[in-house]
């Protein structure tokens, strides 16, 4: 394939994970923002495990699904805090325990924990608790939606995805 065609591919998967990861945010809003969420489109994250366009897609969807928040800070952090995780993803995307990727969704889960944690904690804090407790009572509230979100829907779309024709497609 030539290189401006390989290019315009790239741009095109990337775009459409961007896309796709939006959607998911804004058509499920209620859940995708705020001090307790689950943004389901956390799911993509094991995209990462077929192809490195995700990790672009699902920054540039994050950033647009953030921008829906009105909160400049999140459109920031939120939007790294998925750089950061889609990175790791990648990186372990080799490693696997029965086939399956088991490692990939870990990064977004725990990198969430951290930033969206903090940021909450910042911009809503818990009162009566003190930072470090209310910090660490809403980064486990996040983990608990990114979990749900990474393993509960995220592993089942890796399998899925790993066992089709849907793989080649995506890794071409």
């Amino acid at each position: 394939m030539k290189k401006r065609t390989k290019t315009a591919v790239f741009i095109a998967k990337s775009a459409a994970i961007a896309a796709i990861y939006a959607v998911m945010c804004i058509v499920v809003s209620p859940l995708s923002y705020g001090m307790v969420q689950c943004r389901i489109a956390e799911a993509l994250c094991v995209l990462c495990a077929f192809t490195p366009t995700a990790i672009y897609g699902l920054t540039v969807g994050c950033l647009i699904a953030n921008i829906f928040s009105f909160n400049p800070v999140d459109m920031l952090f939120g939007t790294a805090a998925t750089l950061i995780a889609a990175i790791l993803a990648y990186l372990l995307r080799n490693v696997k325990i029965k086939g399956v990727a088991w490692l990939v969704p870990l990064p977004a889960v725990m990198v969430n924990m951290a930033i969206i944690g903090l940021e909450l904690q910042v911009y809503f804090p818990m009162e009566n608790s003190g930072f470090l407790v209310g910090y660490l009572i809403q980064a486990a509230a996040i983990g608990i939606g990114q979990v749900i979100a990474c393993y509960g829907l995220g592993i089942p779309l890796y399998i899925f995805i790993d066992r089709t024709r849907i793989k080649k497609i995506i890794t071409e």
